[in-house]
């Protein structure tokens, strides 16, 4: 059917919205695709739920290939399969919680995991029923504390998550296998380009993970690859550890005043001027070790102090804390990790601010020792950077005000209780395979595929009857791709100063014809061309409008971006039309006799 603006439901606006900060944001509100509904919930208009429904047909056409099959979920569940799981309490404040009138507790679903491993225990008992691939896409709610960028990060969206139950880890192997490449073929088919990425589990679990990232620079993702093919999240990229030192030449530990120096910056300022005996007058950032006190807010609100060693010249990436501190502390959930704060620091008196060391420990034993924790002169759990190994001498606070100590050693003079990721990772840091020098790059997350084994298969009772007769624990694997996000990710990269230009494939029409002129005999043949074209199979949309000027309309067709523009303008009276290619620009006047011909040669090359 065609489409006529004169009746459509959308509105253009030339101003951007004052709350938009990307491009994508900007235009797909201007062009009419969304509005806004609440932060970070967003209303889809006609325009925009064609292109969604487009995006969504290619994501189920691939999934389908593979063998999936498409269910549907309620959005609206309730607490007892995520209390079995602990995700009642894990998801902290991300969960939107409600009460129903009978005071049942509720929730809206941030994802299906539980949903989709009862459904199946619910209808499947044998090792013959398997392996099941299903998925679906639906509405997810999570209460992010920020939402920002449109789509690209809201508190609901649209995603395809899907999930594989077999008998054992080859069948999540092969499982697993055939979704990676089922997304290839989707972002491939999307016109995004992708990078494969090493990825931490987090609260979901799993023995592998990862992220299919698209490179943009809005992108909220940091990564890093190398020439030899090496790609991770900077979450999950781990240190390149030394080679232990001799220390048995190192000087013993020695106290020594640097007043006024509670940087790394004035520290070796301090050290090299006051006592250059000791540094040679040569001390760098990068021997010294700065401790850093942070605090880590649990799913159930509390907060627990931690501190972690780290080489000076390393910033602590806050980032790469929380996915992997949680595990060491024995908390489990999605936590949140800040600097510590001073009301933090004054429960620990021993903690001095600018002058906070690891202390002595020389009686303790060295890690992997003792499994207790140890929590040395901090007086809270204490963890070094992978880079801090045996022998390593450090310059580092001696706890008290206007003192550091030198040449203390990792090994003979203190220990930790554990190692910790917690720096950035800088360009030129080597790739932990060994091919080479990381590159750093930022990206959207488009997809994120997990081997989840059997952590909710065990925690839910999913279990099937193997070829003996014994019940065996289904695994199982999980899958998601955000549709939306996608969606925003395309009209992100495919936009100009005017506004959209979206790929053929998921434009919301083929041909977007524009009638400048006011007299009938043009809006007639509009309208019959425009019968034959979608009777030809082209999608139209017609600018029909009568009391809008051609200036207004071309800005319209450039903003809503159909990838074919067909004027109907001063040339009709001539016999001419004026076909413009909207990615290019380029534009060339055609035969009205030869109209249905030309656009069917644009629009289905």
């Amino acid at each position: 059917m065609v489409l006529r603006l004169s009746n459509l439901f959308v509105r253009t606006l030339r101003e951007d919205p004052v709350d938009a900060e990307v491009a994508s944001h900007k235009l797909l509100v201007r062009a009419g695709y969304i509005r806004r509904a609440a932060p970070g919930v967003y209303t889809w208009l006609p325009l925009g739920l064609r292109v969604l429904r487009k995006v969504e047909n290619v994501v189920r056409e691939e999934m389908n290939a593979i063998g999936a099959q498409e269910v549907l979920f309620p959005a609206l569940l309730p607490r007892e399969p995520y209390e079995a799981t602990n995700r009642w309490e894990e998801y902290g404040d991300n969960l939107f919680r409600l009460q129903d009138r009978k005071g049942a507790d509720m929730l809206l679903a941030p994802t299906h995991e539980e949903m989709f491993t009862l459904l199946v225990k619910d209808l499947y008992s044998s090792y013959k029923d398997l392996p099941l691939y299903i998925y679906q896409i639906q509405n997810k709610y999570r209460d992010e504390a920020r939402p920002r960028a449109g789509l690209l990060r809201g508190r609901e969206f649209i995603m395809k998550d899907s999930y594989s139950f077999t008998v054992d880890d080859e069948g999540l192997t092969e499982a697993y296998e055939a979704h990676r490449a089922a997304y290839q073929r989707i972002f491939n088919r999307l016109g995004l380009d992708t990078v494969i990425v090493t990825a931490q589990s987090g609260a979901m679990g799993g023995s592998r993970s990862e992220e299919f990232l698209h490179p943009t620079p809005v992108g909220e993702d940091t990564f890093v690859r190398s020439a030899g093919g090496y790609a991770a999240n900077v979450e999950a990229v781990t240190t390149v550890v030394p080679a232990d030192i001799d220390f048995t030449d190192t000087p013993a530990a020695i106290v020594l005043d640097t007043p006024e120096s509670p940087t790394i910056e004035t520290l070796v300022a301090q050290m090299n001027d006051l006592h250059p005996q000791v540094t040679g007058g040569e001390l760098t950032a990068e021997q010294t070790l700065k401790c850093f006190v942070g605090a880590v807010i649990t799913p159930a609100g509390e907060r627990k102090l931690f501190a972690v060693g780290v080489p000076g010249d390393r910033e602590v990436d806050l980032g790469r804390v929380e996915v992997n501190v949680g595990a060491l502390l024995g908390i489990g959930g999605e936590i949140e990790v800040e600097a510590a704060s001073e009301e933090d620091l004054k429960k620990f008196p021993q903690l001095v601010k600018g002058y906070i060391g690891p202390g002595l420990t020389l009686d303790q034993p060295m890690l992997g020792e003792n499994t207790e924790e140890r929590h040395t002169a901090t007086g809270i759990p204490f963890f070094v950077d992978p880079r801090v190994v045996r022998g390593t001498s450090w310059v580092t606070g001696a706890n008290e005000h206007g003192k550091h100590v030198a040449n203390l050693v990792y090994g003979r003079d203190f220990s930790a209780d554990g190692v910790l990721e917690a720096c950035e990772v800088r360009e030129g840091d080597p790739a932990p395979d060994g091919s080479g020098p990381l590159i750093a790059a930022r990206g959207i997350e488009m997809g994120h595929i997990f081997q989840l084994g059997r952590k909710y298969a065990e925690a839910l009772g999913l279990k099937v009857l193997d070829q003996n007769g014994k019940l065996q624990t289904v695994t199982m694997g999980s899958y998601g791709i955000g549709v939306t996000r996608a969606l925003a990710a395309i009209a992100e990269g495919n936009h100009d100063e005017k506004g959209l230009i979206w790929p053929r494939n998921l434009a919301p029409a083929d041909v977007h014809i524009v009638i400048t002129n006011k007299d009938t005999q043009s809006h007639e043949y509009a309208e019959t061309l425009s019968t034959e074209l979608e009777g030809a199979g082209v999608q139209v949309l017609l600018d029909d409008r009568l009391k809008t000027s051609p200036g207004v309309k071309f800005g319209d067709a450039e903003l809503l971006g159909v990838p074919t523009i067909l004027v109907i303008g001063r040339g009709f009276k001539d016999g001419t039309l004026e076909l413009k290619d909207r990615r290019s620009g380029e534009a060339r006047d055609i035969a009205v006799s030869d109209a249905v011909r030309e656009v069917l040669a644009e629009t289905r090359p």
